[in-house]
């Protein structure tokens, strides 16, 4: 921990957001939890901690396992609304060609983004919670027991 100019403690921790929840309020309408006191090593063995875990394998695992996936899927996704803008403004009588009744091409290809839009966020959700989220949960707590171990924040 740490004083601020302002003469508060904040926080070392990186995961700590102190910024986002005293941003714009005034100080007695922010409730921060109390500080503890800790030896001056303490925020550079948690921060020590945080930047091993970023090295570690699992870490650079769960970061490959969501990158496999994102960046794909967002390059696809990407592709396909550009051919969409690209040929809803070069070839308007193809998108104008009735499919059925006032059905044009043109419909069923913009009902197509939401579609799209719906099936990649199901296939993210789903991909999240098979590949990723119970690596990230184990880091999570193992780097909480870390912290704990060697007198860092928790």
């Amino acid at each position: 921990m740490q004083r601020s100019n302002a003469g508060d403690v904040t926080y070392d921790d990186p995961w700590y957001d102190a910024l986002a929840s005293g941003w714009g309020e005034s100080a007695a309408a922010v409730a921060l939890p109390p500080a503890r006191t800790e030896p001056a090593a303490a925020p550079s063995a948690a921060a020590d901690i945080y930047l091993e875990v970023q090295r570690s394998a699992a870490f650079q695992e769960v970061r490959r396992r969501y990158r496999r996936f994102v960046v794909p899927g967002a390059v696809a996704f990407l592709l396909w609304y550009v051919a969409y803008v690209v040929t809803a403004t070069t070839v308007p009588g193809l998108m104008a060609r009735p499919v059925a009744g006032a059905v044009n091409v043109g419909m069923l290809a913009g009902l197509g983004q939401f579609l799209t839009t719906f099936l990649l966020t199901w296939a993210y959700v789903r991909h999240a919670r098979l590949r990723r989220d119970r690596a990230a949960l184990e880091l999570r707590w193992d780097t909480q027991e870390l912290t704990r171990g060697r007198g860092g924040a928790s």
